[in-house]
């Protein structure tokens, strides 16, 4: 009967070991493991508190090895609530992007927002006709005058607006049929800056979660001595999940972490209900591009929340 104890404690323990083993070794075994890998920092939260607990009853040996879990995931979410302390020093860009939810959003409050802030670009995902129209109605064009447009009914369509002139609007279908509008902005000074608006499609089921990992590894890569890029959208991934980090680690820096608002969630935005929240839109840039300032904005009708960041391009 002594040994019933003990085998509890270690199953309770178990699922926290083998969560830091996937997450540690980038193996994400399919559906519903990318769904549930989201959950990240919640996870390290519990298995902090699993851990005491185990303690707590003398469990030493689950008790520690849940500890070693719990630690190794802390490891991997803290960092990116830690500001880089940097000052960057150039050319200010100020970037929004938003999910419309096929059009249903408001697009004279999130239009409203990008007067406000005094934006830049805003890339747009799931763009439809009459959220052209709606934006248009409501005078887009005189504030964000410059547009590479292709909407589509539905969840497909997507647009970039700028300030400042484009050139080479063009769009990218990807596998599933998901587009993501692009263009290179030309800045005050003659910098120019690739930017594109990225929807990959949403790992909501087994069919669909290979083409979002195949979505997110055809995404544009870091190109350090080339020309600067910036990505900026609704990545539909955290930085819990490997395939994003592979394009991170091509030569981006996610613009939330560097200003240490990393836990800023933006999914799903309900104003009736709490539910556990992720990050899944996100802005990477080019590890030339500094950033001063990011935040997250309610977006009426929409389930995401727009997502702001100031960023500095180098003289």
């Amino acid at each position: 009967m002594r040994v019933y104890p003990y085998a509890v404690s270690g199953l309770i323990a178990a699922p926290f070991v083998v969560w830091a083993a996937v997450r540690l070794t980038g193996l994400e075994p399919g559906w519903p493991w990318v769904q549930l890998v989201a959950f990240t920092p919640y996870v390290a939260l519990c298995g902090l508190l699993v851990a005491i607990a185990l303690l707590g009853l003398r469990r030493w040996v689950a008790g520690g090895v849940a500890a070693v879990a719990a630690v190794a995931l802390v490891a991997v979410v803290v960092p990116r609530a830690v500001a880089d302390g940097g000052s960057p020093q150039g050319t200010a860009l100020r970037v929004l992007t938003a999910n419309l939810l096929a059009g249903e959003a408001d697009e004279r409050a999130v239009l409203d927002l990008a007067k406000r802030l005094n934006v830049d670009l805003v890339a747009f995902q799931e763009f439809t006709p009459g959220a052209e129209r709606e934006l248009d109605a409501a005078g887009i064009a005189d504030v964000l005058p410059h547009r590479a447009s292709f909407p589509v009914e539905g969840v497909e369509g997507s647009a970039v607006f700028s300030r400042h002139p484009l050139r080479d609007p063009a769009v990218r279908t990807q596998k599933g049929g998901f587009r993501q509008a692009r263009a290179t902005v030309e800045l005050p000074g003659g910098t120019r800056v690739e930017f594109e608006s990225v929807h990959p499609m949403a790992p909501h089921a087994r069919a669909t979660t290979p083409l979002w990992r195949q979505n997110l590894d055809a995404q544009q890569r870091a190109t350090p001595d080339g020309p600067i890029r910036v990505l900026a959208g609704d990545f539909n991934a955290t930085l819990d999940h490997a395939a994003l980090r592979r394009l991170i680690d091509s030569g981006y820096r996610d613009a939330a972490s560097v200003t240490g608002d990393g836990w800023s969630h933006t999914w799903p935005y309900d104003e009736r209900w709490y539910v556990p929240t992720v990050a899944l839109d996100r802005v990477l840039v080019d590890r030339r591009v500094g950033v001063r300032r990011v935040e997250t904005h309610r977006t009426p009708r929409s389930d995401h929340k727009a997502l702001y960041a100031e960023l500095v391009i180098a003289s």
